[in-house]
């Protein structure tokens, strides 16, 4: 009879490609590992895998086999999320988080996932909301918290937080703490934001390329820390979330700046997103935290 840690090996060797990482991902040893694909193999009466190759690959029965295999422990996962303690739960989850999470309610997540899973260990990979969708429809995350939701049949989405964008300057600056100031105005400095490619540069982008005979300077940065020491400096004006920067607005030491309607910034909406198909009860339940996580800091 096929057994479930039968499948999970096979559906991890599938994914990652290797005896090896599907062993660390389980937390078991690798030939434990592939005595349990042996035993499979052996039990359907095919071979599953071909190993000639560096990487190995599936057959055409072990493609067939994975969708199965997908399913069966997803339907496995939704059963055990709704009837079971999932507190002595174990294993390693990689966590994937935009640097914007990272600077806000991150550490409190992860205070309470040790607190409340002491078997989980996490693998945090801190990077942009394109990357971090990349690893998950790649497989290299389990769960992530991006600029979303993520666009793939086999990804499950849940609204995770909301941050509006504003206009942030140091008051060295000069600009009128009363009163909008237009686009116009903006552009005689260079705007700091997010890396090329996210959302909030793009909308910028666009929001200023119309103006006449203007080529405005637009700073990109994955870094969070490094957008707020330029606008800090002076350097120029910075379009992200107030609840980055509350400390240095509640000093004094930048402001709001306010804009006409033609400036007005997007906000920014945040999911977790986890692959569906690899659906867990632990990770559905970290999702869970992160949810009520994210809705306790924007109370607060």
């Amino acid at each position: 009879m096929v057994d479930f840690r039968s499948l999970e090996s096979f559906v991890w060797i599938a994914r990652l490609g290797s005896f090896r990482a599907a062993a660390d991902k389980l937390n078991a040893a690798q030939p434990s590992v592939s005595a349990r694909i042996a035993k499979l193999e052996q039990e359907l009466g095919v071979q599953l895998f071909d190993r000639s190759a560096r990487n190995v690959t599936l057959t055409s029965k072990g493609r067939v086999l994975l969708d199965y295999a997908e399913r069966l422990l997803g339907l496995r996962a939704s059963m055990l999320s709704a009837v079971a303690d999932i507190s002595g739960l174990g294993g390693t989850i990689r966590m994937g988080a935009a640097e914007t999470i990272v600077h806000t309610w991150l550490p409190r997540l992860i205070e309470r996932i040790h607190k409340h899973y002491p078997g989980v260990t996490l693998e945090l990979e801190v990077d942009t909301s394109l990357n971090l969708r990349d690893g998950l429809v790649n497989r290299g995350l389990d769960i992530a918290f991006l600029l979303g939701p993520v666009s793939q049949p086999t990804v499950q989405n849940r609204p995770l937080c909301h941050y509006p964008l504003a206009w942030v300057a140091s008051p060295r600056l000069g600009l009128p703490r009363d009163g909008a100031v237009t686009l116009d105005t903006l552009a005689n400095w260079p705007i700091i934001t997010y890396p090329r490619l996210s959302r909030p540069y793009i909308a910028i982008q666009d929001m200023m390329h119309g103006l006449p005979g203007r080529r405005p300077r637009i700073y990109g940065s994955s870094s969070l820390a490094t957008i707020v020491r330029m606008t800090l400096d002076g350097i120029g004006i910075s379009a992200i979330p107030p609840r980055i920067v509350r400390e240095e607005l509640a000093s004094g030491a930048l402001h709001l700046v306010e804009t006409d309607a033609a400036a007005t910034l997007p906000g920014m909406d945040f999911t977790v997103s986890w692959q569906a198909q690899a659906d867990t009860p632990l990770a559905r339940a970290i999702a869970e935290a992160a949810i009520e996580t994210a809705a306790g800091d924007a109370e607060a």
